[in-house]
């Protein structure tokens, strides 16, 4: 049946954990770390503003880690510092 609903989609949808921002000089971070392999791949995005005016820049680093928050807590740190070198500039093309 698994590929039978490959096929022709599947009702189900698979459940994505909300995650809480952390609001940083202006900035919400989003730590989304991605499973992998066993481990976790450090990923997130940095949001500003609202409605029509949101930017967002999204990112994935080579870096694994062993545990989910251990990815969620360097990710945190690794945007912290980008957004401290780079501010208002991290979303331009």
């Amino acid at each position: 049946m698994g590929w039978f609903s490959r096929l022709f989609g599947s009702s189900e949808s698979p459940k994505q954990a909300v995650v809480e921002p952390v609001e940083y000089k202006g900035y919400l971070i989003y730590a989304e770390s991605i499973a992998e392999g066993g481990q976790y791949r450090i990923a997130g995005r940095i949001t500003t503003g609202e409605g029509d005016s949101l930017k967002t820049h999204r990112f994935i680093r080579s870096d694994l880690l062993g545990s989910e928050g251990d990815a969620n807590e360097l990710m945190l740190k690794k945007a912290q510092m980008f957004i401290d070198q780079m501010g208002e500039s991290i979303f331009n093309n």
